[in-house]
């Protein structure tokens, strides 16, 4: 992936059962950095996607402040009247962030 600006990094997601997602711990770019840790529903990621915000997955380095190992970046995968969160295919019909750590 290109290592363009985005909006937010995914660091580790927290699935329901059923394997949608229930919460995101994100990094938001706040001007030129970044915020701390910050709790976003699936709710939240689905809007700021539709308004056009860019959010990678990947993880902070350590003592680098807003300087980042990003892997891939996220997608919303519209199928009919379902959306899927996808980081591998912008054509998957399950919410699915590999090699996203699990919290």
């Amino acid at each position: 992936m290109a290592r363009g600006k985005f909006d937010g990094l995914i660091e580790a997601v927290r699935y329901h059962p059923d394997s949608t997602i229930d919460l995101l711990r994100v990094y938001e770019r706040r001007g030129p950095t970044f915020s701390d840790r910050v709790i976003y529903s699936r709710q939240q990621l689905v809007e700021a996607l539709e308004n056009g915000k860019k959010f990678v997955t990947g993880s902070r380095k350590p003592l680098l402040a807003s300087t980042f190992d990003v892997q891939e970046r996220v997608y919303l995968a519209k199928d009919g009247t379902s959306s899927a969160v996808v980081a591998t295919s912008k054509t998957a019909s399950a919410d699915s962030l590999p090699g996203t750590p699990l919290f």
